[in-house]
């Protein structure tokens, strides 16, 4: 949900993803990396779901969950980080690959190596990517303070 933004979309990205699971998982080799595996294909479920969704459709996105200064940092202006509305906004202005490793840190509360294993990348990436979204962020709450 924190990805898509919408709980149509959440739904058929989980329904879409439970299928492909069951459907490849006489091919998991290693039984005990099952929820990394699971959910690399629930990322890539929610990309294909981005990539399907019709531009200009309009999104809610709930943020309750997300404690904004976590994601921005403590070095961020406070004033309009409070303001849920704007930090909708702004989260809703980054592109896939920063909503889900935003999620996948802040909100899932994920160490970075599974991260690296979620998204198929090494953690030096994790890290930088990381930061790059947290920066989009910051910039896109300054341009919603406007």
């Amino acid at each position: 949900m924190a990805i898509l933004g919408d709980a149509a979309d959440a739904s058929d990205a989980l329904q879409d993803a439970l299928t492909s699971i069951w459907l490849n998982l006489p091919s998991l080799r290693d039984a005990e990396r099952f929820g990394v595996w699971a959910d690399r294909i629930l990322v890539n479920a929610c990309r294909l779901t981005l990539r399907r969704r019709a531009r200009g459709r309009v999104r809610q996105i709930s943020i309750d969950a997300i404690d904004p200064a976590r994601l921005v940092g403590a070095d961020a202006p406070d004033e309009g980080v409070a303001d849920g509305m704007a930090f909708g906004r702004a989260f809703e202005r980054l592109g896939i690959d920063e909503r889900a490793i935003l999620t996948l840190h802040h909100l899932d509360d994920r160490p970075l190596a599974d991260i690296a294993a979620v998204l198929g990348i090494p953690v030096g990436t994790v890290k930088s990517r990381l930061h790059a979204a947290r920066r989009a962020l910051e910039r896109a709450l300054l341009e919603e303070r406007r």
